[in-house]
């Protein structure tokens, strides 16, 4: 976890990796839930016997489930002392680049492109997100997450 003590000196950081998140697993049970929260039943996700026999040999994660842990991601990898409130506010781009099979750990390298003032005492922050599955040599989505963190 790396601690910042104001927004201001994540602006000096702009071009450099800044954080490694810890390490999460992709459980069965996440990706129902995530099946029934979104509607998305496709059988590669939640069907375990026909997924074992379809082309990654186990089920798989949703693309966009993957992409709904990057705020976990964040919160194990940095913090800043002050401020009062932060929020999502969009992605640039997004790209799903390789499955992520049930079981699979996965983690995030988190890279500071922009750092903007904003009204209201606050900063936007552009992060190139990269998140890795243990034991893969290529990453399973990377993604331009946009941040806004008020003091």
């Amino acid at each position: 976890m790396r601690t910042f003590q104001k927004l201001s000196e994540l602006a000096a950081l702009v071009g450099e990796e800044v954080a490694t998140s810890d390490w999460i697993t992709v459980t069965q049970q996440q990706v129902d839930q995530f099946a029934e929260a979104t509607g998305d039943h496709q059988w590669i996700h939640v069907d375990v016997e026909r997924a074992k026999q379809g082309p990654f040999g186990a089920p798989i994660a949703h693309g966009f489930l993957t992409l709904s842990l990057l705020p976990r991601f964040f919160e194990s990898s940095l913090e800043v002392l002050d401020t009062r409130m932060g929020v999502n506010y969009g992605l640039n781009r997004v790209r799903f680049t390789a499955p992520v099979p049930v079981g699979s750990r996965l983690r995030a390298r988190i890279k500071l492109l922009a750092c903007d003032p904003v009204p209201e005492s606050g900063w936007q922050m552009t992060w190139n997100v990269t998140v890795e599955r243990e034991g893969s040599e290529k990453p399973v989505c990377v993604a331009e997450s946009l941040t806004r963190r008020y003091a």
